[in-house]
């Protein structure tokens, strides 16, 4: 999935928000935005019928568990049946139909009155101002993005909406000012982007390449940034210009879809459109909700995400990041609903189809999931045919995934990550020669990368190959990862290949503390109790296996242990490094 570019974040908050993070919850939201008690409604008897009160329950019950639809209408059914329970269930609707996308009710329901709490008054404004510039109404919204009416973590979007409104509503000093926000990089970064594409907006083109050179500049500026600069060198009629700037961006991504998809329009002469005001604002929510969802508030994440969407009902990143967010919630079919939003020939289409055949994976359907894939990839697009592939890996088709990626290797530049997948894929399905080829190929590429270092290292040390090589490979990725199990485990087996069974047992007491749940840690570890003579804690350990769903494989190796011992087995030859 290709989302704007977050530079300025770390590399892990970013790698979290891409394996989808957790949230905050609406119940944390609702924290966040109100300050009104539950209702206290006399209980009623069987008889009754539906009691605004269960209503309200089974309201926050579907809140809470991202049902936001549903908890909406049991909302509205306690207004129905209790008008005077309007004050108490207000702001929970309107926390509902936001996270549920329709930002029209959610406006008509923001809180307005002191009686709110400030985050909610803030919030509501945000609603409001959102759904005024949507419906053509943009000199309506210029109070609700006052600067000191905002409260946090609403300050970052207020400041960036405040020139789109002031476009729309055709003041042209307005909609020039840089958003201010002090101490807000997301801001800085994103309010210099926004001022820039409003520079274009006016044609006043020397500013708005000046502000492009800026966000460009540096050695690791934002995609988001590049692919903007790009988009306007195209319509100046300077494409050249506009590939090496793709070129750039390739070099350090080559599986950048948006990227690749741009360079290709640049390379046939055409132009990307400039963004309508309403796209442009759109476009200014997107990197405030990214932010928030790295910093594991997701719910809140969600709000926003909603009302980019009701600016721009077409923003496909939005919409991808949007079914990510379900998804994490249980909500398969709403999660897939969104994913399906974004169509055939978009550059974000390969990338949500992988999401939508993945989301059956994860649900246990893996022919479906196969199916979906094989679907996206008989297009020829690289980035559905590496999808296939890790599906077919998934679902322990080793061989096939790896025949899958022989085209892909050959029509793409070199990449250690293909090699990588490749390489396990290969190693997996016992062809071993071709694996070992792959994955040195990948050390070639990139010759730190732990995961790397660690596959291989650990692929010789458990064939019992280049001991020495292998030992200090998974040295040099512990160093960088000391509290991953499964590496200081590869480096407690190459001690134990190596026939130092005292340090082996140290460094697989360490990896079973990082790991306890591991079942070949805990099978490795037993072995190393074995070989120093404490066979009770050795067959504790394999014991343990057996209770850890270890694969056939390595529950077979552990009854037969537990029956034998390791007395019918020599002990590996001791070799020095």
């Amino acid at each position: 999935m290709n989302t704007p570019d977050m530079a300025f974040l770390s590399e892990r908050v970013l790698r979290r928000m891409a394996l989808r993070l957790g949230s905050l919850g609406a119940a944390a939201l609702l924290a966040a935005c109100t300050t009104t008690p539950e209702p206290s409604w006399p209980p009623l008897p069987p008889t009754s019928g539906v009691s605004p009160y269960g209503q309200f329950l089974a309201g926050r019950a579907a809140l809470n568990a991202g049902r936001h639809a549903e908890a909406a209408s049991y909302y509205e059914a306690v207004r129905r049946l209790d008008p005077e329970a309007a004050s108490i269930v207000g702001e929970r609707e309107f926390v509902a139909a936001l996270l549920a996308g329709d930002v029209t009710t959610a406006a008509r329901l923001a809180p307005v009155d002191g009686s709110a709490s400030p985050s909610s008054l803030s919030l509501g404004r945000l609603v409001r101002a959102v759904e005024g510039m949507s419906t053509g109404r943009p000199r309506s919204v210029r109070a609700l993005l006052a600067p000191e009416t905002a409260t946090f973590p609403h300050r970052s979007a207020t400041a960036l909406l405040s020139p789109w409104a002031a476009a729309m509503a055709g003041d042209r000093e307005g909609l020039l000012v840089r958003p201010q926000s002090p101490g807000d990089r997301v801001v800085d970064v994103f309010g210099l982007l926004s001022q820039a594409r409003l520079f274009e907006w006016a044609r006043r083109y020397d500013e708005a390449e000046t502000n492009f050179k800026v966000l460009a500049g540096g050695e690791s500026p934002g995609s988001a940034a590049l692919l903007a600069y790009g988009g306007f060198l195209e319509r100046r009629k300077r494409h050249a210009e506009a590939i090496a700037l793709y070129d750039r961006l390739l070099s350090a991504d080559p599986r950048n879809a948006l990227a690749r998809a741009a360079r290709t329009r640049a390379s046939e002469g055409r132009s990307e459109p400039l963004p309508t005001l309403r796209q442009g604002a759109a476009q200014s929510l997107i990197p405030v909700a990214a932010t928030l969802i790295a910093a594991g508030q997701g719910q809140m994440g969600l709000a926003y995400l909603r009302l980019a969407l009701r600016l721009d009902p077409d923003n496909h990143s939005a919409w991808l990041l949007v079914g990510d967010l379900l998804e994490d919630e249980g909500q398969l079919e709403e999660a897939r609903a969104a994913y399906a939003r974004t169509p055939a020939g978009a550059p974000e289409f390969p990338a949500a189809q992988a999401k939508l055949a993945w989301s059956h994976q994860r649900a246990g359907d893996g022919e479906t999931a196969l199916r979906l894939a094989r679907s996206a990839a008989a297009s020829g697009d690289i980035e559905a045919v590496i999808n296939l592939a890790d599906l077919l890996r998934a679902n322990e088709r080793f061989s096939e995934s790896a025949d899958v990626m022989a085209p892909v290797l050959a029509s793409s530049a070199p990449d250690w990550r293909l090699f990588f997948a490749r390489g396990v894929s290969l190693e997996r399905a016992g062809r071993w020669k071709e694996a070992e080829r792959d994955l040195k190929e990948a050390l070639r590429l990139n010759p730190d990368e732990p995961e790397l270092l660690n596959y291989l290292g650990y692929s010789w040390i458990d064939r019992n190959e280049n001991l020495g090589e292998a030992l200090e490979m998974v040295r040099r990725a512990v160093s960088q990862n000391p509290r991953s199990g499964a590496m200081v485990d590869s480096l407690g087996w190459a001690h134990y290949r190596l026939g130092d069974f005292p340090r082996a047992v140290q460094t697989l007491e360490q990896a079973v503390e990082l790991e306890p749940g591991d079942p070949e840690i805990n099978n490795h570890l037993g072995d190393a109790y074995w070989r120093v003579g404490r066979r009770e804690e050795a067959g504790f350990q394999w014991r343990r296996v057996l209770t850890l769903d270890p694969d056939p494989r390595i529950r077979a190796d552990a009854e037969r242990k537990l029956s034998e011992g390791l007395d019918s087995a020599p002990p590996p030859s001791p070799r020095k490094p």
